[in-house]
């Protein structure tokens, strides 16, 4: 089976979606905000690291605004290196948080050591506070209540399988150089558990995706994946070795932090999500046909990563009427 999600889970969200009803309003929201006397001890949290994130992370914070249901009026964190650049597109008015990102210098050219360096950063805020911290990119959009990222009592993270394998490692081949250089990192000797990857069907070695995830802050793991990251960028054998390769330096967060929740969390408090959370609408044409979404408005959350979503360039999915008049009216 490629998805683990029993159907009392499912239970549980269509009573608590029945709930939500109560509070979503129109997909046209005059100020993208949804008043709801449900609380949500959860925080939304990302980065902005360039020009088209700027401009994406607006839509993003409308997006969760608008159909979040009873986690529309959670907090928003946005890290930025440069949080004066934000000041033009009026956050404030969204009720979003912007913070500034300082990385440390040994990482700070490294691909991906911003959404590191950020998480561990939100983790250190929200631990003791809240119980769910979710990661999502900026590439991404909310356009249901993103209810199974609320952690509850139930579970300490929340995650998906990666779309596609990339630099995975295969159940049934022993972890290569990169992997074992990782499991040595972390101090473990091998992951027993798998997954299958979304798009290409392949058994692989736990892999998460990291466009949107969620973390117990209690659990300390994002201070730990920002030090053992640290750690093996700045491990010369290592980077000039098995991370040689671009695709290796690319992925290496995502190795690392899949690792990390493989072994540092049990089995029964990792839950994976179904998949209409995350959906990779870049890859839709990739995704085989009994995977593949035939709406926009049946997903919860999905990442566009490079592609156009403005609806008269989307024609390889529908959307409703009101999904479309939303997105034309705030792209």
């Amino acid at each position: 089976m490629w998805l683990n999600y029993s159907s009392q889970n499912r239970l549980k969200v269509k009573m608590r979606e029945t709930l939500d009803c109560k509070v979503l309003r129109e997909y046209i929201l005059p100020e993208d905000i949804v008043s709801c006397n449900e609380t949500s001890d959860a925080v939304f949290v990302t980065v902005v690291r360039s020009v088209e994130a700027e401009k994406e992370v607006r839509l993003l914070a409308k997006s969760i605004r608008s159909f979040a249901g009873s986690m529309s009026g959670c907090p928003v964190w946005v890290f930025s290196h440069a949080p004066e650049r934000l000041e033009s597109i009026n956050l404030e008015a969204l009720d979003v948080e912007v913070i500034p990102l300082r990385i440390p210098e040994s990482i700070s050219g490294y691909l991906f050591a911003d959404t590191v360096s950020a998480c561990d950063l939100a983790e250190c805020r929200a631990k003791g506070k809240l119980r769910s911290m979710i990661w999502i990119d900026t590439s991404c959009l909310v356009v249901r209540p993103p209810l199974l990222f609320e952690l509850g009592q139930d579970a300490d993270a929340a995650v998906r399988p990666v779309h596609i394998r990339n630099v995975g490692s295969h159940a049934s081949e022993p972890p290569d150089g990169y992997w074992q250089g990782i499991f040595d990192a972390v101090g473990v000797k091998d992951v027993s558990s798998t997954v299958e990857s979304f798009v290409g069907g392949e058994l692989i070695r736990s892999y998460f995706n990291t466009h949107a995830f969620a973390v117990n802050p209690a659990m300390g793991l994002m201070t730990r994946w920002f030090e053992l990251f640290k750690s093996l960028v700045t491990d010369k054998e290592f980077q000039a070795g098995h991370c040689s390769g671009e695709l290796h330096k690319v992925f290496l967060f995502q190795a690392l932090l899949s690792t990390l929740l493989a072994t540092e969390i049990e089995p029964a408090r990792l839950r994976i999500l179904p998949p209409d959370y995350n959906y990779p609408y870049n890859l839709h044409e990739k995704v085989p046909d009994d995977r593949k979404a035939k709406t926009l408005e049946e997903l919860t959350t999905f990442t566009y990563e490079g592609r156009a979503i403005t609806p008269e360039e989307v024609k390889d999915i529908d959307i409703g009427e009101q999904l479309k008049n939303w997105l034309a009216e705030r792209i």
